[in-house]
């Protein structure tokens, strides 16, 4: 069976890798903008109204606004309602965890998605994942040391829902890359998001310093790499295959945390990140046993 057009593993590996490190950029920005006062919805406001022209400059270069042009409204808004409510979860555990906590727990991506392909797609999970679901929650609870104070268990709780919207979000992208372009997946999602925030604006904007705005224009540049380059990511290859690169955002969380925040990973992150790691490696690899095994039975006899 030939490839699709839109299989390239490799280029969908590189295009997550670049996706991961502007992600990475960005979550910087936002803790240092959060500390420094910016509300999170402005934050988020902000971060998507930055992409908007960015987006418009594309579609022009590219053909003018009829590439902005869907033909699937309902799966465009019912993305943007699971990315709205993604950012806020995942940047108030940027916000309220060090670096390297958020990122870690945000790796449970994979775990969830186990969880949703039984609940959505009613698929049959069999030892090899559930073993990697177990392993995986057992990292997550040596992270956390719910209990013992040792990362606050709002932050954690907020991180995992992040998580869980990822791996829903991930799918949707999926679905909607097969007939939309990244700049129209990325363009109406940014839209809606800013139609969405901007009621808020009045409520919760203070006046803000040329360093904030600077902070601001960081998330928008930074975000928007991310989201484009990710999206670009899950048009050219499957979630499973693609996913494995997320896990390289773990050094530079590392690394900012440590030499921004001044934040060292805890003891329960270098001990539970290895299940929680492993867990999706093991997912991923299974996924892809699996997804051979389907296209091969799939697939006729020759000379039949």
């Amino acid at each position: 069976m030939p490839a699709s057009a839109t299989d390239r593993p490799l280029l969908a590996l590189l295009f997550r890798l670049l996706g991961i490190a502007g992600f990475a950029l960005m979550a910087v920005c936002i803790k240092l903008a959060s500390e420094s006062g910016v509300h999170l919805l402005e934050l988020i406001f902000w971060r998507q109204f930055i992409t908007l022209p960015i987006m418009l400059a594309w579609a022009m270069l590219a053909g003018g606004l009829v590439m902005l042009k869907t033909a699937r409204p309902k799966a465009h808004a019912l993305r943007a309602a699971y990315g709205v409510v993604g950012m806020l979860l995942n940047f108030g555990g940027v916000i309220l965890l060090p670096l390297a906590e958020a990122t870690t727990l945000s790796y449970t991506g994979p775990i969830f998605a186990v969880l949703l392909s039984i609940v959505l797609l009613k698929e049959a999970v069999g030892v090899w994942r559930w073993s990697a679901v177990i392993a995986g929650f057992a990292g997550i609870i040596i992270i956390a040391q719910p209990g013992t104070g040792a990362i606050p268990l709002t932050g954690a709780m907020v991180a995992l829902g992040g998580a869980f919207m990822i791996a829903l979000i991930a799918i949707q992208i999926r679905d909607l890359g097969r007939t939309e372009a990244p700049m129209v997946i990325v363009f109406w999602f940014a839209l809606a998001t800013v139609l969405v925030t901007a009621p808020a604006l009045p409520f919760v904007h203070q006046p803000l310093s040329g360093e904030q705005w600077l902070l601001l224009l960081g998330i928008g540049l930074f975000g928007t790499w991310g989201q484009v380059f990710i999206t670009m990511a899950l048009r050219f290859g499957e979630v499973s295959s693609v996913i494995v690169m997320d896990y390289s955002s773990l050094i530079w969380a590392a690394l900012f945390g440590w030499l921004i925040f001044g934040d060292l990973p805890t003891l329960g992150v270098w001990l539970g990140a290895p299940f929680v790691i492993g867990s999706g490696i093991v997912i991923t690899w299974r996924e892809r046993v699996l997804r051979k095994a389907r296209l091969a039975a799939a697939t006729p006899p020759e000379g039949t």
